[in-house]
């Protein structure tokens, strides 16, 4: 099959690694920005912008409060799909498999890179709750401020998780809309790949 160009590869996770390196060349904002489907109650599906923070050797990594809907959505149905479009280069990324957390070390020291104002954020808002105000928001901040110190640790509901992928799409705009689209399809996780051309 002819497959080269920015297509070309065995491993499928690695030309996503290299997409996604080429977007941060060229993207202005946020080239990880990646829309996030779940399965909500009723299987009501669910999507939101987050921002991917790894593709490992094992899929794509994004960190987030477990106690948000994302995060009771995936811990009802591990399962997920992402999606990433680079209009500066026009490709679009898509993959969709099982879900683990990504906790321990990793999360710690993902955590540990962020910000001050953002790990004391995490601690600080109950995401996806009701709020009453922007002031009370901001008056739990300062008291986990007081509480917490200059270098609060991970909190036990903030960590990672992980979309181990058993599909992933790679597209790219092609003229009269003719576009270049490539799927590799597994099994399941132990299994080998396949990949195949599929029409515009």
């Amino acid at each position: 099959m002819e497959r080269d160009g920015i297509f070309a590869g065995e491993e499928p996770l690695e030309i996503a690694r290299r997409w996604l390196a080429e977007a941060e060349k060229t993207e202005p904002n946020d080239p990880n920005a990646m829309a996030l489907a779940t399965v909500g109650e009723g299987g009501l599906p669910n999507v939101r912008m987050v921002l991917l923070k790894e593709i490992g050797d094992g899929g794509f990594v994004f960190y987030t409060n477990y106690h948000s809907a994302k995060g009771r959505e995936l811990g009802a149905h591990p399962m997920a799909a992402g999606v990433l479009h680079w209009k500066s280069l026009r490709r679009q990324l898509r993959f969709r498999g099982h879900v683990t957390r990504e906790e321990g070390a990793r999360a710690d020291a993902y955590f540990a890179s962020r910000s001050l104002r953002s790990r004391l954020g995490a601690w600080a808002s109950r995401q996806s709750e009701p709020l009453a105000s922007r002031a009370a928001l901001m008056a739990e901040v300062a008291k986990v401020t007081a509480r917490k110190g200059p270098n609060p640790p991970r909190p036990p509901f903030w960590g990672g998780f992980k979309i181990t992928p058993l599909e992933i799409e790679f597209w790219a705009d092609g003229a009269f809309r003719l576009h270049d689209r490539f799927v590799w399809r597994r099994a399941s996780v132990d299994a080998p790949w396949s990949v195949q051309r599929l029409n515009p």
